[in-house]
């Protein structure tokens, strides 16, 4: 059978950096196939010139079997080829319908847009996915999760044959990813061909009918059913197994540095939460879309004022008043998402590794260059920060390295309680496998470290316990011993053990 569409033998370079190097792919009508690669492997540059975002140097498309150039993302579109990046593109001025129609909206005989047939063309999409908003909600109301959801809308609305998919669920909860796969599958049904690129394995392993590996901008292979696995997509894309670092199993007895009593995250809530977090031990945060996870991390952080309870923090009582209050005390926070909170994209490693620190090594407000030359540097070799130097823009990292960038940037301060949101969304398993393993070097050093996740594999797997939310309150507590899917689902939803 003829391919759908095809790369072949692909060339990109960007000045002297060789991103693609003669990479092929192809897709069949109505059939879904897995992208996988460590950051850096090629993907995100592939991707884009199939969308018409990148030219190749070399190689060629084709559809149906016929050459085809695609110069530009319009002619992609008209293609029936759609990308829904990683990276949101969503406008927070806007409506949920004005952005699902930005760039290609109905207009009516008199050329004025027509909100009455973009609002019927919008609701029964919203309604494919299940989502608990509608087409006049704000953007800005909206949470990042929410958003995805957005982008992925936008893409259905064109009717497609081919759907690129960068990172669809790396803010879902697993009952919207869910939804998701049961919506592409109907589209596969119907024959549009969808490409995914995930690093979540495990959703490549039970949505994908065929997956290809890339590894340094060349092919490294492709799997079939049955021998599509994480273990064999692992070895498509680093070449060799990777370990997760060892968990206690015996409960931390460090000082306690966090201590919640009663606490409320807003007016309203159902009861106070009580937890403790003691010096030493990874406690994991998880619950659905819209359980308070990342309002408890900011709230633990200064960024948002408890409703009530009480709050001791690296031995000082009541809630951090501010950023920097909180980190006087001792508590950094690496936010939801790196790119728009944790990080100056258009700035070096070193720039961004000062910031936290320049009140501390300043003098009559001169800063110690030598002293933030060697925070710099220390930063960089304890999270492993793959770079020629710390000059580096930001910009130019991979993704796993952005992330130990927005991590590596508290170290300077000491922190004694470290909030994770989100540590390895869009990160590639090579890198998770790092950070996890200094998260868990952090907390053998002595640092309490609070990780709020969306990833449950991931919260089943790294910390020593898991905090479970559910609208606003401490649904309940997952000790090691207890960690599966089924009991955190169950609490995750309002359930009891």
């Amino acid at each position: 059978m003829t391919p759908f569409v095809e790369a072949a033998h692909i060339c990109k370079r960007f000045g002297g950096a060789i991103a693609l190097d003669d990479v092929s792919i192809s897709l069949r009508h109505g059939e879904i196939v897995g992208l996988v690669g460590e950051n850096g492997a090629g993907k995100s540059t592939l991707i884009k010139v199939i969308a018409g975002i990148h030219q190749p140097d070399s190689g060629e498309l084709r559809l149906d079997g016929q050459a085809c150039a695609i110069p530009d993302v319009p002619s992609a579109w008209r293609r029936g080829i759609v990308l829904v990046h990683q990276e949101l593109s969503v406008a927070d001025n806007l409506t949920v319908v004005e952005s699902m129609f930005l760039g290609r909206e109905v207009r009516n005989r008199a050329g004025w847009i027509d909100r009455g047939k973009q609002r019927g063309l919008c609701a029964p999409i919203l309604s494919r996915l299940g989502v608990p908003f509608a087409p006049e909600t704000p953007m800005a109301s909206l949470s990042i999760g929410q958003r995805q959801l957005v982008e992925i809308a936008r893409a259905l609305l064109l009717e497609s044959r081919l759907i690129i998919l960068d990172e669809p669920t790396s803010s879902l909860t697993p009952t919207d990813a869910e939804r998701l796969f049961t919506v592409l599958r109907q589209l596969r049904e119907r024959g549009t061909s969808i490409l995914y690129v995930s690093h979540r394995l495990p959703e490549i392993e039970a949505l994908c009918d065929r997956v290809v590996g890339l590894r340094d901008g060349r092919n490294s292979g492709e799997l079939v059913p049955p021998d599509i696995s994480a273990d064999q997509m692992i070895r498509l894309m680093v070449g060799r197994d990777l370990e997760r670092p060892a968990v206690h199993d015996a409960p931390a007895s460090g000082e306690v540095l966090l201590r919640a009593t009663a606490l409320r995250l807003r007016t309203g809530d159902p009861g106070g939460m009580d937890f403790e977090v003691r010096a030493g031990e990874v406690v994991g945060v998880g619950g659905l879309m819209g359980s308070g996870r990342t309002r408890l991390a900011n709230t633990l952080f200064g960024l948002q004022r408890p409703a009530g309870g009480t709050l001791t923090i690296c031995g000082s009582s009541g809630p951090s008043k501010s950023p920097r209050a909180a980190v006087r005390r001792g508590v950094a926070l690496v936010p939801e998402d790196r790119k728009t909170q944790g990080l100056i994209l258009d700035d070096t490693i070193q720039s961004n590794c000062d910031l936290p620190v320049l009140p501390m090594v300043s003098k009559l407000a001169w800063p110690d260059r030598t002293r933030l030359r060697e925070l710099a540097a220390r930063a960089m070799s304890i999270l492993g920060i793959k770079a020629p130097s710390a000059r580096t823009m930001v910009s130019a990292l991979s993704g796993g390295n952005q992330q130990k960038v927005a991590i590596g940037k508290w170290m300077g301060t000491q922190p004694r309680l470290l909030i994770l949101d989100e540590p390895t969304r869009g990160v590639d398993v090579g890198a998770k496998s790092e950070i996890y393993r200094q998260i868990r070097q952090l907390a053998d050093q002595g640092m309490a470290v609070v990780m709020v996740s969306s990833d449950t594999p991931e919260l089943l797997s790294i910390p020593d316990r898991v905090l479970v939310m559910h609208q606003g309150r401490l649904a309940g507590e997952l000790p090691r011993a207890r960690m599966d899917e089924a009991s955190f689902l169950r609490l995750a939803t309002g359930g009891a053990l």
